[in-house]
């Protein structure tokens, strides 16, 4: 298992991920085609697949399930659920008129896993780190490799001590 040892946090807001996930919709309304479908790589692109979904109109979602991180390390990629055949042959197969959507992509494992799936879907992030940032066809916001994205539904609120002060004062 490969180790990760990011440099950078970077949190985000339940409000910033929904202003980046309509962003993320805005600029795949201007792509050229539309999407019959969208497949959701779950479980991390559950939440921007319904606010894309949501925005564009598309009534057809999927999911792919698949498995590469725990909260320490990004180890193996186990596919626990494929994309269903009715999606997968939408517009005579492959993919074709499918958007995929994940909440990002790091090293491109599982992009490349679900792209082996569905070769000619258009693939869209809301976060993109430059590994694996060529295998992906739309994103919002670029952050460095060293950079671990904390999502707000990792996060839970608690007191913060200002940055100057030992005490509780």
């Amino acid at each position: 298992m490969e180790e990760h040892h990011p440099q950078h946090g970077f949190s985000v807001s339940w409000e910033q991920f929904h202003r980046d996930a309509r962003a993320l919709a805005w600029r795949l309304k201007d792509e050229e085609g539309s999407w019959d479908a969208i497949v959701s790589i779950t479980r991390g692109g559950l939440v921007p697949a319904a606010v894309v979904a949501r925005e564009l109109g598309i009534r057809l979602i999927e999911t792919v399930c698949v498995a590469s991180y725990d909260y320490e390390k990004q180890g193996d990629l186990s596919v626990l659920k494929t994309v269903g055949d009715p999606v997968v042959n939408i517009r005579g197969g492959e993919g074709e008129g499918v958007l995929i959507v994940d909440d990002l992509v790091d090293t491109g494992k599982t992009a490349k896993a679900v792209r082996a799936m569905l070769p000619k879907a258009h693939f869209a992030t809301v976060y993109a780190k430059p590994e694996g940032r060529p295998l992906v066809d739309t994103f919002i916001t670029e952050v460095s490799q060293d950079t671990w994205i904390f999502l707000p539904w990792d996060l839970g609120l608690q007191f913060t001590p200002p940055i100057g002060s030992d005490s509780i004062a």
